[in-house]
């Protein structure tokens, strides 16, 4: 009598989202929000020392930045793992963004309407730099959307080909539908499963 075969277990796949936008744009506040585990970051005090190269606008609630990086992680299924790599926002920690652009399978921009020329260099960044797969995400600060997002996109001036969407970086639901638009975009891309994209090369 043959033995019955036990049914072969899914492959779990990891792979590397990149969190990125311009200072306080809720990056940090996004990985926080979804992550399984403790996150991981490396926020430090702004101080009055920086203030010739940290912009410390004084509408702006926030008294730490980011100096290397936030990280999380979120399990999508029982076949798929994000790691999740939040950048820096402050323009003297941008020559960090390739090493943490190396291995994403993609990349979630988060933008604020109120200062929407800080989106600008990471747009850029994506369009020109890299290429890496990106959605834009219009990140709902007090639960309104204060903009149309055709009016945004062309705000942006992004490419058809460039999903543009909204979500609050405060809310787990909301974040998790727009990582997984950058998972699903990231496979359209590249006409591929995204299997063996590893978080951590």
């Amino acid at each position: 009598m043959a033995s019955a075969s036990l049914p072969e277990s899914p492959l779990l796949t990891s792979a590397k989202i990149v969190i990125a936008g311009g200072f306080g744009v809720g990056k940090t506040t996004c990985v926080q929000s979804i992550s399984e585990i403790p996150p991981i970051n490396t926020e430090a005090w702004m101080t009055a020392a920086s203030e010739t190269v940290d912009r410390l606008d004084p509408g702006i609630d926030k008294t730490t930045t980011t100096v290397a990086m936030d990280f999380g992680r979120l399990t999508i299924g029982p076949d798929l793992v994000l790691y999740l790599f939040g950048t820096p926002g402050q323009p003297r920690f941008w020559p960090m963004w390739d090493d943490l652009c190396r291995g994403a399978v993609g990349a979630l921009v988060l933008a604020d309407t109120r200062q929407l020329m800080d989106s600008f260099p990471a747009v850029n960044y994506f369009e020109q730099d890299s290429d890496v797969p990106f959605v834009v995400c219009v990140n709902v600060f007090d639960g309104v959307l204060h903009h149309p997002l055709e009016d945004v996109r062309a705000a942006l001036a992004l490419p058809a080909d460039v999903p543009l969407i909204a979500c609050d970086a405060r809310d787990p639901s909301s974040v998790a539908r727009a990582l997984l638009a950058v998972v699903e975009h990231a496979m359209t891309r590249t006409a591929r499963p995204v299997a063996g994209a590893l978080a951590a090369r």
